[in-house]
């Protein structure tokens, strides 16, 4: 269980954490001898569960987008932490600096070496501002690409943890070659000789997203989202008022399962009843299982046949005849 589990509650958990309230308060009860008020518990238990049933299997799109970024959700770091043996954190892309947003490195996913590139948005003020709150610079892109080129190199399999709202819009980025290092990153991972594995932890925003995420297989986590927008932007766009995101979300119908209709995403992680933030060890063991098992029927397929497959899952995606005629 997360940490900081009790810190946060969104509008629609609320019913929810009322009834844990009251199960905590009735558990203290029950420690006097004199009370016995264990059916009690055991009602209000089965109530919650229930309850999160309901709720949380019947959210809606800007709903989704609120838990993708809930603040107490585990993040690349925090997975990294639970997943990944002697991990080995690599810095700078060896042309500008080090963009902390941007983790990269190698560790052991159980006894399978893997190269890790991950977007981290941090989460106090301090990591978030360290972390250039999950937003990458182009040296950030630069960095994962140049890990990838190693991990390939060495016929190293790769997983990337995406989780931003979209690259970092500044002027230093811009001047730096943002659009172009994202580019190059588009245009290179088609060439890597290793297989690569993409996972949309929280949000996957537009390009920034995007710029990690060219893999074999792309899989979304359960209350996740990913798009070529964010709802904000959508509605800054659309009607002049950022106001307009929840209309503008639910209008791009966010979520995983239309991405999996449209062969955006191959797959769909289940999260623990009620999100990953309520349980992180158990979100990190599910997720771990889930690549290791894209992983192991990738690593024996030759190179130029995951290259030539990947080329094709990306050439089909938004074209509806390519689609209609893959499922036949």
């Amino acid at each position: 269980m997360s940490d900081l589990s009790n810190t946060f509650t969104l509008d629609f958990e609320r019913p929810v954490r009322d009834l844990e309230n009251q199960i905590e308060e009735l558990k203290q009860a029950s420690l006097r001898p004199e009370v016995d008020i264990s059916s009690e518990i055991k009602a209000l238990q089965k109530k919650v569960s229930q309850l999160i049933k309901e709720i949380y299997g019947n959210l809606s799109s800007w709903e989704r987008v609120q838990l993708s970024r809930h603040p107490n959700r585990p993040h690349t770091l925090d997975y990294i932490k639970l997943m990944v043996d002697d991990f080995h954190d690599i810095a700078g892309d060896r042309h500008f600096a080090d963009d902390q947003a941007m983790i990269a490195g190698f560790g052991y996913l159980d006894n399978q070496k893997v190269a890790i590139v991950g977007i981290e948005k941090g989460r106090k003020t301090k990591e978030k501002v360290v972390h250039n709150f999950g937003m990458p610079r182009p040296e950030g892109y630069r960095k994962a690409l140049r890990v990838m080129k190693m991990a390939s190199r060495f016929n190293i399999p790769i997983v990337a943890l995406v989780d931003t709202p979209g690259a970092y819009p500044g002027i230093g980025a811009e001047e730096r070659g943002q659009a172009s290092a994202i580019a190059e990153n588009l245009a290179e991972m088609f060439d890597i000789n290793s297989p690569i594995v993409a996972v949309v932890i929280g949000e996957g925003g537009s390009g920034g997203a995007l710029g990690i995420a060219v893999a074999d297989k792309v899989l979304m986590m359960e209350y996740s989202v990913y798009s070529v927008i964010s709802p904000e932007s959508c509605a800054s766009i659309l009607w002049a008022d950022p106001k307009m995101a929840e209309t503008a979300a639910n209008g791009l119908q966010l979520g995983p399962d239309k991405a999996l209709e449209l062969q955006v995403i191959d797959s769909i992680i289940p999260e623990p009843a009620g999100g990953a933030h309520r349980d992180w060890n158990n979100s990190a063991e599910i997720v771990k299982k889930s690549i290791l098992k894209e992983l192991k029927g990738l690593t024996n397929k030759k190179s130029d046949v995951l290259k030539k497959k990947r080329y094709e899952k990306f050439r089909v995606i938004g074209n509806q005849t390519l689609i209609w005629k893959d499922s036949k």
